[in-house]
């Protein structure tokens, strides 16, 4: 179980960081709410064909199935990437959005202090959050007048989004549901997207008729939609289930080293020094959070040499 949720972390990641890329093309020609409500219809079509495949059963039947599903359709899906699409519109400075989400793993152990949430982080933790959070940092690489200047409405949108995703994920860990895995996804994709079309049609300044169905577009809609949403989500909500929230939210330390590759590979950026650099800086941060596990893992390994090495004799 552990090296599944290791690999699995790290296939998120890459599915977020890229998905990063994806949302900056869709965005030149989409509404961005109307845009994040279609790529999550997407996402809930796939998870219900596979749900429908799957699963034994479709549907909630009482308030314990259906409180993780419309708080994490709300708050994770809804409310989430209502405020990131928009602020993302606000906000040429691709570095800033990153740094912004980098809040979130250091917002989550404040939160579930507010909670019934028995994960709690240790002082050598917190030492490793804060030396996440400036990993990412060194790799955004953000100038300082573009913290301000980046328009201060996209900042505080992109900020909201933040405190609403870690929110979502204390909320929703450690709820019980005897309901299919994919049928779970599936109704919080479609709470995510009704809530997402309703803000859409609610904000005046955007419309369906403002969309410019470019090539681009449709292909950074469908990849949102069935591998960072379908995929990803289903991915994220089963290591929060597995880690809790405090480990899952250091995917935002991450993501942003596959978004500087993904930036890379797909547009031609070039990956720094300051890449590099954040990268060390981000893994002694994770060291120092998951100390025990790996303190755990070198003893089992040592442990297996010496088995091997008896054995032998």
């Amino acid at each position: 179980m552990r090296h599944r949720t290791t690999a699995a972390f790290v296939f998120l990641s890459a599915i977020w960081g890229t998905a990063f890329v994806a949302t900056k093309v869709g965005l030149a020609s989409l509404p961005p709410t109307l845009f994040a409500a279609m790529r999550f219809d997407i996402a809930a079509a796939v998870l219900f064909g596979f749900a429908f495949i799957r699963s034994d059963r479709l549907r909630p039947t009482s308030r314990t199935e259906w409180y993780p599903i419309i708080t994490g359709g709300m708050l994770n899906i809804g409310i989430h990437h209502a405020f990131l699409f928009s602020g993302q519109a606000y906000i040429d400075n691709a570095a800033v959005p990153a740094v912004l989400l980098g809040l979130i793993p250091v917002i989550t152990p404040v939160l579930t202090r507010l909670t019934t949430s028995s994960e709690r982080l240790s002082a050598v933790g917190v030492v490793g959050l804060v030396l996440g959070f400036t990993g990412v940092v060194v790799i955004a690489d953000p100038k300082p007048e573009a913290l301000l200047s980046s328009d201060l409405m996209g900042v505080g949108l992109v900020l909201a989004s933040a405190v609403a995703f870690a929110l979502g994920a204390v909320l929703t860990h450690g709820s019980k549901s005897e309901l299919p895995f994919f049928s779970i996804q599936a109704w919080t994709m479609l709470i995510g997207a009704v809530f997402l079309h309703a803000t859409s049609v609610a904000l005046p300044w955007e419309s369906f008729a403002g969309a410019r169905w470019t090539l681009d577009a449709v292909i950074s809609l469908v990849y949102l939609g069935v591998v960072a949403g379908a995929g990803g989500f289903g991915l994220y909500f089963w290591l929060l289930d597995h880690i809790g929230p405090i480990e899952a939210s250091l995917l935002e330390y991450v993501i942003p080293v596959f978004a500087a590759i993904g930036g890379w590979i797909i547009r031609g950026n070039a990956i720094d020094t300051n890449t590099v650099i954040g990268f060390a800086v981000i893994f002694v941060g994770f060291l120092l959070v998951k100390r025990a596990d790996v303190r755990r893992e070198l003893v089992r390994l040592r442990e297996r040499s010496r088995t091997a090495a008896s054995d032998a004799d």
